[in-house]
């Protein structure tokens, strides 16, 4: 009788090929040798094409998000990572505990599975760190050129706290705006490596969990929290845009107060670009009821993820909705929703 010995993939030479998606054997060997592997954990050690697990009763929070960032690895991070700390963030926007993540890839034939690999194990230590175990996934392999290397879908499930109901249409003249800390290092990181600009320090992507931070938040300031966003794609203009478009009011900003590393500042000016319109990957914007600010604004500073919280501005009655700034030279200026994309492909 003879044997057959499962044989590894080559995770060195090897690259993916159409076998890999079809089903079979060679996608038996990808999901073990490559995601298995990666993010171990009691529900992807059973096997099965969904997982079950136990939730808390009360308000449950969902989300889904697509990541195409070019290129795949950047300083600070890479599309692994990304994936999994946009995701969790997105939950912790809506003051939820995030509890569970689903990772979906769509591959394309010839992408290195040395690659594959590390990303993988980039999602799994970003995964385990944060405490948010990905329970299950799907991976489709499409041919030569139909997928740019690797896309990465994410889903995850969160439970909301007691009390806590935060949307974006729910600023009110006089609250406040603060700022987590410095934006625009994400997209500046992405772009240095993207164009090969080299600055005379490294700017890394500020890309991190925010549950974190934002449970010592809802500690500190609970339902006087009006809303919180992560300025990811279009910046902070986008984000507090869409929030004075949603609650029918207008935003006040202070630019001297809006936290801007000065290397990212330099580099926007290089390329061309506003840092306002940048991609954060781990930064938030909340918007606060006046008298919680300060407490919020202390809680904030004594976590790592937000030792550089500022209050940058206040929501005030605009029938007209606008988004404004005073300047640094004491001038006024509309901060602009863009009607495009200031940095494609960035997250």
């Amino acid at each position: 009788m003879t044997t057959h010995r499962r044989r590894n993939l080559d995770l060195v030479h090897g690259r993916i090929d159409m076998t890999h998606g079809a089903g079979g054997r060679a996608m038996g060997q990808l999901i073990g040798d490559v995601f298995h592997s990666a993010f171990d954990n009691e529900w992807l050690r059973r096997g099965d094409d969904q997982a079950a697990f136990e939730v808390a009763g009360g308000r449950m929070v969902m989300t889904t998000d697509g990541y195409v960032v070019s290129p795949l690895f950047f300083p600070g991070g890479d599309i692994g990572s990304l994936a999994v700390h946009g995701t969790i963030n997105d939950i912790a926007m809506a003051a939820a505990r995030p509890l569970y993540l689903s990772a979906s890839f769509i591959l394309e034939e010839g992408f290195p599975l040395a690659d594959l690999a590390r990303i993988a194990r980039s999602m799994g230590d970003a995964s385990r760190t944060a405490g948010v175990p990905v329970v299950t996934g799907d991976t489709k392999v499409v041919e030569r050129g139909k997928a740019d290397g690797v896309f990465i879908a994410t889903t995850g499930i969160g439970a909301v706290p007691p009390g806590m109901d935060l949307s974006a249409d729910k600023a009110r003249p006089g609250d406040v705006v603060v700022l987590s800390g410095t934006i625009g290092d994400h997209g500046v990181a992405v772009m240095s490596k993207r164009r090969n600009v080299e600055f005379e320090t490294t700017i890394l992507s500020d890309s991190a969990p925010l549950h974190g931070l934002v449970a010592d938040m809802v500690a500190a300031a609970g339902p006087s929290l009006r809303l919180m966003r992560d300025p990811t794609r279009g910046g902070l203009s986008a984000t507090l845009n869409e929030v004075a478009d949603r609650s029918g009011v207008g935003i006040r900003l202070v630019e001297a107060a809006i936290p801007v590393k000065s290397e990212v500042a330099a580099a926007c000016e290089l390329l061309g670009l506003d840092p306002l319109d940048v991609a954060n990957e781990g930064k938030l914007v909340a918007v606060v009821a006046p008298d919680a600010a300060e407490r919020l604004v202390a809680a904030m500073r004594a976590h790592p993820l937000g030792r550089d919280a500022a209050i940058i501005g206040k929501v005030v009655a605009d029938r007209d909705r606008f988004v404004q700034m005073t300047t640094v030279f004491g001038g006024e200026r509309i901060v602009a929703w863009l009607a495009g994309e200031a940095l494609p492909r960035i997250c």
